[in-house]
This record gives C-alpha cells, sequence and structure tokens, in this order.
C-alpha cells in the first residue's frame, strides 16, 4: 500500500512538473490537476520575479514566463530550501546557451545581493592593525569582486545589448554596517588583486609580486601603489585586516 500510495504520489508531481511530458494520475479531475499546477508553478515564478525583478521586467512576458515554466520542469535543484531557489536559477541559466548572454550574467549579478544580504556576520579571525605587507590580508566575507562581460549595472528594460562591450564590467559588491549591499566599479587592478586575495593566503607583498610578473611590471614600481590600495580597501571595511602566515597553512 505505501509503494502504491508513493507511485501515486510522483506520477501526480511529476505531471504537476511537467504535464506535456508526463500523464496525470487516474481518477483526478483535469480541472483540479490544473488548479495544483498554477498553485505551485505560480508560486515558484512570484518568488522568482521577487528575487530577480530586473531580469523580469527585462524580458517579454511570455519568455519569462516559457524561461520559469522550463526551470520548473527540467532543472533538479540540489536544496529544497525557497532562500536557495535564486541560485538554482542561476545555474539553470548557466546551461542555456539559446539565450542571450547577458541573461545569465544579469541574472548572477542580482543573485549576488540576496546571498551577501542573507550571509551570516561571522567573520574570520584576523588582525585588525596587522601589517598589510608582511601579514596576509582578510577579505571580508561580505565583499566580492565580481567580472562580466555585460555591462550587467546598466541592463533594464529600456537598454537590452545586442553584443558585450570591448571591456569586461569589473564591480565590488560589498555589504556594509546598514546592511545595505552596494556595487562599485573597479578598475583592473583593483579587481585583480582582489580576486588574489579570494583565491590564495599569501601576504599582501606576494601578492602585488605574483600581480607584478603578471603584467610586466617591477615589484618595487607596483609595490607603492600597491600599498594604497590595500590600504584603501581595509578604510573600506573590504579587507578587515591580516592574519600570520602560519595561522592560514599550518605546518
Amino acid at each position: 500500500m505505501a509503494e502504491q500510495l508513493r507511485a501515486q504520489q510522483l506520477r501526480m508531481a511529476n505531471h504537476i512538473r511537467d504535464p506535456q511530458a508526463n500523464p496525470p494520475p487516474p481518477g483526478i479531475e483535469a480541472r483540479r490537476l490544473a488548479v495544483y499546477r498554477q498553485l505551485f508553478l505560480g508560486n515558484v515564478q512570484s518568488m522568482l520575479a521577487g528575487s530577480f525583478p530586473v531580469l523580469h521586467a527585462s524580458l517579454a512576458p511570455g519568455q519569462w514566463q516559457t524561461l520559469t515554466a522550463d526551470f520548473y520542469a527540467n532543472h533538479r535543484c540540489q536544496t529544497p530550501l525557497f532562500t536557495e531557489m535564486a541560485g538554482e536559477l542561476v545555474d539553470y541559466l548557466q546551461h542555456r546557451a539559446d539565450l542571450p548572454g547577458w541573461v545569465a550574467e544579469l541574472a548572477h549579478y542580482e543573485w549576488i545581493e540576496t546571498v551577501l544580504l542573507l550571509a551570516d556576520d561571522a567573520e574570520p579571525a584576523h588582525d585588525p592593525d596587522g601589517d598589510l605587507l608582511d601579514g596576509v590580508p582578510v577579505l571580508s566575507r561580505l565583499a566580492c569582486p565580481l567580472a562580466y562581460a555585460w555591462p550587467v549595472s546598466q541592463i533594464g528594460p529600456g537598454h537590452l545589448p545586442q553584443q558585450p562591450p570591448a571591456e569586461p564590467s569589473l564591480l565590488l559588491a560589498c555589504r556594509g554596517r546598514d546592511h545595505q549591499v552596494q556595487f562599485s566599479r573597479l578598475a583592473p587592478l583593483a579587481h585583480a588583486l582582489l580576486v588574489s586575495l579570494q583565491e590564495q593566503p599569501l601576504t599582501g607583498r606576494e601578492h602585488l609580486a605574483a600581480l607584478a610578473a603578471l603584467v610586466g611590471a617591477e615589484p618595487e614600481s607596483l609595490q607603492l601603489q600597491g600599498l594604497a590600495l590595500l590600504n584603501d580597501l581595509k578604510a573600506q571595511g573590504v579587507l578587515l585586516g591580516t592574519t600570520p602566515r602560519t595561522y592560514l597553512n599550518p605546518l
């Protein structure tokens, strides 16, 4: 009996998810099934529209409905949490090569704000007065460097670019003490430094030496500029301070 009930529930769930590909369970009126489908799909579409207001407004109503219905039917979410549904749509859009390239990037740009708003306030251990050159600079968990091929901060219903610009959009998303997420533009050097800080636990001096080698500059010439940049990021709260090299890489 339990297996039969499970099979019936699964058949109904599959039909509600994708009625074109899955026949309805027997004995249930089609009108009732349509009500169930509209209830479930409508809730998902409404929640996603609230999470991606610019993307929702930028797509034609029919395109948004078709896109979210396909997501509902074919994407297998890795989490049951509604608060993580937006991230599931971002993952789904990465595989939709038939859509304009700005769609996936705009969705990611809007999703990052939600990620930072819901992020835990707890920061990693650090010395707020540490030496930014000789210590390992600690990036705040509430700050995230971003790079997009499309000008995501400018896209909207009145501006839908046909081709990506020659230069990428380099941005910093950061949640402040007022719990508001702000986006700011980054120069290429600042973006490269933040990505380096995010990816590997090196001292500030080592990060700057690696960047100098990357751009073909003399380490000494870049160090002064880099130190000023590190201090500026610290003043903005993007960098919290430092931690000793041995703290992140114990022997």
